[in-house]
């Protein structure tokens, strides 16, 4: 009897699934195409634009003072919410105000430069990298919400739920040793992480080169969850409500689009996509992931978190609209 390793078999079966994608992606070829089109489309007008500046202009920050210039001034404010440093805080504005994956990188970032432990990097993960405002109220709200009457009260749901929920995985972040360590509580004793002495051309280069490779990176996450999404759309034959809502995970632009069309109640159809809205989709993940790959920073904790937010967000919503008997 042959004896294999689990490194061999784990090899073996991840070879034989890249076989069998590579059939499916020749079999489902027009389907490719189009997905990968429509995928890089969507980043092309929505994400490049949006993204792009905010990234290089963060990554300049990191490389200089700024970014200690920020936490000082954020840190009393930051005080309530337990857990987060004042360089903490820096991750908290970016990734709410930015939007995707921008809460994730600067969490990574500050994370690699030991501005802040590993244990707040994860902490701050969970709650921090979230939908922009830009989007919730320029396409969610604009596009598929035109009750204007539930736009203040579902944004405060979808910005607030992410809040909410980070006091409860508090309860299990701040028992680690490290997020109060004062090896990185930087800010509360009065220094800085001395960033690099460089011209500002170089600052600026390194930040478009590495904001460049960042924004690829996510171009080309968008083009495969379209492509899996279509190829999904062509392999399920049947149209159903599940069939729909198993489609629109996987990009959120495209995937309001398709429950907006949903054959259900309108009550029903708006938590849906409001409970899409705070997971983010597929894409959102496989971005988040690409972001924080060098920092050790776990994936796996953090979907778990995105899944609870999700569900905390779907249940004040639908409390929400049954106390307003909408």
């Amino acid at each position: 009897i042959t004896y294999i390793s689990g490194d061999t078999m784990k090899r073996r079966i991840l070879s034989a699934l890249l076989l069998s994608v590579f059939f499916l992606f020749l079999f489902y070829r027009n389907a490719v195409i189009s997905g990968a089109l429509e995928g890089l489309v969507l980043w092309y007008l929505y994400v490049l634009p949006t993204l792009l500046p905010f990234m290089i202009l963060t990554q300049m920050m990191m490389q200089t003072d700024t970014v200690y210039l920020v936490s000082r001034i954020t840190e009393s404010f930051m005080r309530l919410f337990p857990g987060v440093s004042g360089y903490g805080s820096f991750a908290v504005i970016t990734g709410f105000l930015c939007g995707y994956p921008m809460g994730a990188k600067v969490t990574a970032d500050l994370t690699v430069s030991e501005r802040i432990s590993p244990d707040e990097g994860a902490f701050l993960l969970s709650f921090c990298n979230n939908m922009s405002p830009m989007f919730i109220l320029g396409v969610l709200f604009r596009n598929y919400i035109p009750e204007h009457a539930l736009h203040l009260p579902f944004f405060l749901i979808l910005t607030g739920s992410p809040l909410l929920c980070s006091q409860m995985f508090r309860l299990y972040y701040t028992h680690k040793p490290r997020i109060h360590s004062e090896e990185y509580r930087t800010c509360a004793i009065g220094s800085s992480v001395q960033p690099a002495s460089h011209s500002f051309g170089t600052i600026l280069n390194t930040s478009i080169t590495e904001s460049a490779d960042a924004i690829i990176r996510v171009a080309l996450y968008m083009m495969l969850a379209s492509i899996w999404m279509h190829m999904l759309d062509q392999i399920i034959l049947t149209d159903s409500v599940g069939k729909t809502i198993l489609l629109s995970t996987f990009e959120i632009t495209t995937g309001l689009e398709l429950l907006s069309g949903l054959a259900t109640s309108r009550n029903i159809r708006y938590l849906i996509m409001l409970a899409l809205t705070s997971f983010g989709g597929i894409s959102s993940i496989l971005q988040t992931m690409s972001m924080v790959q060098r920092s050790g920073l776990k994936m796996i904790p953090y979907i778990a978190e995105k899944l609870v937010t999700m569900t905390v967000t779907s249940l004040l919503a639908y409390l929400y609209l049954i106390i307003i008997n909408y």
